[in-house]
C-alpha cells in the first residue's frame, strides 16, 4: 500500500473488507446446510436387525402366521417404512411408537384390540394376540 494516497488505501481497505464480508455471506448458508445435514443423518440411525426366521419360536412362527393375516396390508414388518400404516421394524426396540407411547406390551395390546386414529380395531383370541406380541419382538 505504499506509495498510494490516504485516499487509494481507504478505497483499498473497504474491498479488501467486502470481500471477506461477501465471502462469509456465500459460505453461511453452506455452513447452515451442513448443519442440517448433520442432524438429518445423526436422527437416521439403522434400526436394530429382524430376528432371522430360522430362528423363531413356535410363539413367533404363529405370530408372524397372524401378522400376514390380519396386519400386513397396512404395515411393512420389517422396515419402518410406511404403508397404509407406520412400518414396524424394530417397533419393541425403540423409545416410542409413532404416536409416541412407548411401545410396551399394554401398549401394543391396546392399539392391537381397539385400534386408534385411523388403525381400526382387530379382533384376535387371547392366544393370537400373545403369539402376534411375541412375533412383534421379533422385528
Amino acid at each position: 500500500m505504499s506509495g498510494q494516497s490516504p485516499g487509494e488505501i481507504l478505497l483499498t481497505l473497504y474491498h479488501q473488507s467486502q470481500m471477506r464480508t461477501n465471502s462469509l455471506a456465500t459460505l453461511t448458508p453452506a455452513f447452515a446446510l451442513a448443519g442440517i445435514l448433520a442432524v438429518v443423518l445423526a436422527g437416521c440411525r439403522s434400526l436394530p436387525a429382524s430376528k432371522p426366521e430360522a430362528l423363531w419360536t413356535m410363539d413367533e412362527a404363529r405370530g408372524a402366521q397372524v401378522f400376514h393375516q390380519k396386519c400386513a396390508r397396512c404395515h411393512h414388518p420389517t422396515t419402518a417404512r410406511p404403508l397404509n400404516g407406520p412400518g414396524l421394524q424394530a417397533i419393541t426396540k425403540l423409545k416410542s411408537m409413532p404416536s409416541g407411547a412407548p411401545p410396551t406390551d399394554e401398549r401394543l395390546t391396546q392399539v392391537i384390540l381397539h385400534g386408534r386414529a385411523m388403525m381400526p380395531a382387530t379382533q384376535l383370541t387371547d392366544d393370537q394376540l400373545s403369539d402376534l406380541l411375541a412375533y412383534l419382538h421379533t422385528l
